[in-house]
């Protein structure tokens, strides 16, 4: 299936992920998230991800046994709403940092569905490309505390503007301080 628009392309998987139960990912046969190793590689850089500091995304689409991995889920993100993506996306895996050691350390195996997690955006939180990141939660309480200790507002993955994660840097500063 193709989708015409990033915001129908969006709105679409965000139905999808977000029907039944949230904490049984079997129930909604979905591709399990798989276990962050060595060999993984990002999707755009083509760089060892575990090189690289703060959360990590991947995304399995249709037709594909493996997933596609990214270095930031801010790539992750603009993959999903990117208007040249048009491969259907089945289910798109962030780090829940809640459960993360730490900002260098994000976890092999601590996902969570996009769709279903908690962000913090505008934080000064810098992910593994150097670029702002998005620091995914899958608690609203562990969201919260990330943000009173450094800075930003909490989104859902439909409520993260495509331009947020689509423009340069620059950007996405003066969008996110005027409320885009």
């Amino acid at each position: 299936m193709k989708y015409s628009t990033p915001l129908v392309s969006a709105l679409a998987v965000t139905l999808a992920l977000t029907a039944g139960c949230k904490d049984d990912i079997a129930s909604r046969d979905l591709p399990a998230p798989l276990v962050l190793t060595a060999e993984a590689a990002g999707h755009y850089c083509q760089m060892v991800i575990l090189e690289h500091q703060g959360p990590k995304a991947q995304v399995f689409l249709a037709g594909l046994d493996a997933p596609l991995w990214f270095s930031q889920v801010r790539d992750g993100v603009a993959y999903l709403k990117s208007p040249e993506q048009s491969a259907e996306i089945l289910v798109l895996y962030v780090n829940d940092m809640g459960r993360a050691v730490s900002w260098d350390q994000p976890g092999a195996d601590n996902w969570t569905i996009a769709a279903d997690a908690y962000y913090v955006v505008g934080s000064d939180a810098v992910g593994g490309m150097g670029a702002p990141e998005l620091a995914p939660f899958a608690a609203l309480v562990d969201a919260e505390n990330f943000a009173a200790e450094h800075g930003g507002q909490i989104m859902r993955l439909d409520e993260i503007p495509a331009e947020l994660v689509l423009s340069p840097v620059e950007f996405q500063t003066s969008a996110l301080e005027a409320g885009e």
